[in-house]
């Protein structure tokens, strides 16, 4: 098992490989976090949470992928273009690709299986795993459910097979792009959240917020070619939940800071891992305008992170956007 990233979730996921017998092999950009992990701890991304003995963690990317099996690629994705491109040429045609970073290249406006396929090849088998999932709980072996998404049955069946055990239930899906935007957009709704728990709005505005929040999420993912059902599921509701809830959200915890007026410079000083929203809110407001879908919460999070919006002034435009029917919300839009 090889795997590219050394974030908490790569590390997460290394320790979990690891945990059920398979030789891991991380790949890591900075030495000292290599030796960290050999010495069983990532302290710099995964502080407090012991490794399981044996994660072959190094710098050098042509050993962790030579004779691997499957490749977990987990480095965040506006950084993974440019660790594809090296890999290109390198890699058999037929070793799976496992893309489990979430987000939306900014550049380019790719998911990122885009990405690898972009880098490494059309025919590639690539699949997408996402789901509910902090990164401490998966590394200590706590029960937690995931999807692994393919167009291929048989890749995602193989997936499932590998790395489903006691603690991890893996679910499989045939619907990779639905997947992929659940795990990028819901990071966005989760700043969202936060900015209104950081104004004190209560529960209820949290509540209506995840709610049309999921509307969003399900009218882009639909334009694009996912299924509605796939945002009801893991990897979309389950995942926006978790995050809009959870304690250990660092998007949740950003957009708390930004609602009690912290500044984003401020809050992104000195940070060692970033909020996974704060990258992905500018690509996918533009991907909503170029689709021409209706994102009102997404364009709200994007004017407060960069048009220098105030937070209050946002909530009160939604509240005070055109009365609707909900209907409009089962309404799947086509290109």
């Amino acid at each position: 098992m090889a795997v590219l990233g050394s974030g908490a979730w790569g590390t997460a996921l290394a320790a979990h490989c690891r945990r059920g017998g398979s030789v891991v092999r991380q790949w890591v950009r900075e030495p000292q976090v290599a030796e960290e992990i050999r010495r069983g701890e990532n302290r710099t991304f995964l502080p407090g949470v012991p490794l399981p003995p044996g994660i072959e963690a190094t710098t050098d990317l042509a050993a962790v992928v030579e004779d691997a099996g499957i490749l977990l690629a987990v480095v965040p994705c506006q950084f993974a273009r440019d660790v594809y491109r090296s890999l290109s040429g390198a890699l058999p045609a037929d070793l799976p690709l496992v893309a489990a970073a979430k987000g939306i290249e900014e550049g380019s406006l790719m998911l990122p299986v885009e990405v690898i396929r972009d880098e490494l090849g059309e025919t590639r088998p690539v699949a997408v795993l996402s789901g509910p999932s902090f990164a401490s709980d998966v590394a200590r072996g706590k029960p937690t459910a995931l999807v692994a998404a393919a167009e291929d049955a048989a890749l995602a069946d193989y997936l499932q097979d590998r790395l489903a055990s006691a603690e991890l239930r893996i679910y499989t899906n045939s619907d990779p792009v639905g997947v992929q935007l659940g795990g990028a957009l819901k990071n966005v709704v989760a700043l969202a959240a936060g900015i209104l728990d950081g104004l004190g709005t209560g529960p209820n505005g949290r509540a209506a917020l995840i709610t049309r929040g999921l509307a969003e999420m399900t009218r882009l993912g639909s334009r694009l070619g996912g299924s509605p059902a796939t945002f009801a599921g893991l990897a979309g509701l389950g995942d926006l939940v978790l995050t809009c809830t959870g304690e250990q959200s660092r998007n949740l915890a950003v957009g708390r800071r930004l609602g009690r007026g912290e500044s984003l410079d401020h809050i992104l000083d000195g940070a060692t891992a970033v909020a996974e929203g704060i990258r992905t809110a500018r690509p996918a407001h533009r991907l909503a305008q170029r689709e021409a879908v209706r994102m009102p919460i997404v364009e709200e999070v994007n004017r407060v992170l960069y048009e220098g919006g105030n937070p209050r002034d946002g909530v009160q435009r939604l509240m005070g956007r055109p009365l609707t029917s909900e209907d409009e919300t089962h309404e799947i839009p086509h290109r």
